[in-house]
């Protein structure tokens, strides 16, 4: 058999670290759970670890990543929390999450929103769930950018929420000041101080002046 005549050997991918943080959106190496290995995590390693680590943890492809959330965009979630209860909840109009709220947009895909809103119809029976991470996707997903979040990931994050049919994306950016409305993946409208975020066909009747609320970052922050 001449060496034109030998078969061709299949070709071996081998998949890197830096495969994995790529597929990440190149976020810090540090936010990666390296226990259980990435690749054999599961939705009971998201529940361990929030239950007894107090690590709120994503579930992507098998890899749990850590959520980051520094002091100033807790502070900002909570008060994002705060504004929207107090619309949504006097109205019966769904509930309001925070970070602890895992959902599963499909197997294999759990994520935790900084905040999130759910209408009573998104809600199986128009009840709460009793399990610790239900098939779930919000009518608006809120996501607070940290120094360790990446455009590539919070571009990955918005893409899995219309995936699953989310209906409307807020992104804050406590140090720019601005709000970046998503009806779609990309191509945001950007708000500024002077702005008023408007909470659309999601929320009708909601509205909040982007200046109130960073009111409380610009005094302490």
């Amino acid at each position: 058999m001449s060496v034109a005549e030998l078969p061709l050997m299949p070709e071996i991918k081998v998949r890197t670290f830096a495969d994995l943080l790529e597929e990440l959106g190149d976020i810090p190496p540090s936010r990666i759970i390296m226990n259980p290995p990435p690749g054999t995590a599961t939705e009971a390693d998201v529940i361990r670890m929030h239950d007894h680590a107090d690590r709120n943890c994503e579930l992507i492809d098998g890899t749990l990543v850590e959520k980051a959330m520094g002091v100033r965009e807790a502070l900002l979630a909570a008060a994002l929390i705060e504004i929207l209860r107090r619309f949504v909840k006097p109205r019966n109009l769904g509930v309001v999450l925070g970070p602890d709220g895992a959902v599963r947009l499909w197997a294999g895909r759990v994520r935790m929103p900084d905040v999130a809103y759910y209408s009573w119809d998104r809600l199986p029976g128009r009840r709460i769930p009793d399990e610790p991470i239900p098939d779930l996707a919000p009518d608006l997903a809120i996501e607070v950018e940290s120094a360790n979040n990446t455009v590539a990931e919070l571009k990955r994050k918005r893409s899995d929420y219309f995936r699953s049919n989310v209906r409307l994306v807020w992104q804050f950016h406590p140090r720019a000041r601005t709000v970046a409305v998503y009806t779609s993946p990309d191509n945001p409208t950007i708000l500024r101080t002077g702005d008023v975020i408007d909470g659309a066909s999601v929320l009708p009747g909601f509205r909040l002046p982007v200046s109130d609320l960073f009111a409380e970052l610009d005094q302490h922050g």
